[in-house]
């Protein structure tokens, strides 16, 4: 049995917890947040504590914190024979400033407290400093998940790139939307089903071979027609958009 402790009470340790708590090859001995509330709602089911100088012995150290402070936090976690991980996808491996080992334990998905995740189907990017931790990193994303990959710290940063351009920013195009339609009086719950339908293909299909609407076709008419009903920051948004599959349609 593995025994972790998670160092965090956001998101991402909120799933974690959860998620370990079902499985019968994980022992969650501990959970840590400098705000108790954070986590008392597992105080029936693992210690919590919000002095890092409290934390217990264990196996694997997760860090779940913002990620400007997880070199502080790692400098509290002097457990030579424990390997400590942080959750980032931005943060070198190196960031880590604890004296045993080190390494990464990503998870590439967007998590909302109140909105359930199926691991199965999440994938795992993890890297150690050695074989050892490693192969007990992926011991323990085995035991709730299944997509598990070996990412390096640059390629992980890149990755968290490309996830910020597929994620957050088409997030807020589609805030973007619902502006257009609030203000028109439509329901943005219209555009629900062609959101669906745009995610769902493009797990069967290249994003060059999925690419429709009037950038692709070069049909200036319908681009004029809807830079006339946007505001300027939006028309800079539409415009720079346009620009950039236009040029992508004349390199393939």
């Amino acid at each position: 049995m593995i025994r972790v402790v998670i160092i965090g009470g956001g998101n991402v340790a909120t799933h974690l917890a959860e998620a370990f708590f079902k499985v019968k090859e994980v022992n969650l001995i501990q959970m840590y947040a400098r705000k108790l509330t954070q986590i008392e709602h597992f105080k029936n089911q693992t210690a919590i504590t919000n002095n890092l100088r409290l934390l217990v012995a264990a196996d694997v150290y997760i860090i779940a914190v913002t990620d400007n402070a997880i070199s502080e936090v790692s400098l509290h976690i002097d457990k030579k024979n424990s390997l400590v991980v942080h959750t980032s996808g931005s943060t070198p491996l190196n960031s880590l400033k604890n004296n045993g080992g080190k390494g990464v334990f990503y998870l590439l998905q967007s998590f909302s407290k109140n909105r359930k995740v199926n691991f199965n189907k999440i994938p795992f990017c993890l890297e150690a400093e050695n074989k050892q931790d490693l192969k007990l990193l992926k011991t323990l994303a085995e035991t709730i998940g299944k997509k598990i990959y070996t990412i390096n710290s640059e390629q992980r940063k890149t990755l968290h790139v490309a996830a910020v351009f597929v994620n957050n920013f088409t997030n807020h195009l589609y805030k973007i939307g619902k502006d257009i339609c609030k203000k028109n009086q439509i329901p943005f719950e219209i555009l629900h089903p062609l959101i669906k339908e745009t995610a769902k293909k493009i797990t069967v299909l290249s994003p060059e071979k999925a690419q429709t609407g009037p950038a692709k076709r070069n049909d200036e008419k319908t681009i004029l027609n809807h830079l006339d009903l946007l505001n300027k920051e939006q028309q800079k948004i539409y415009q720079i958009i346009t620009k950039s599959i236009q040029k992508n349609e004349k390199e393939l």
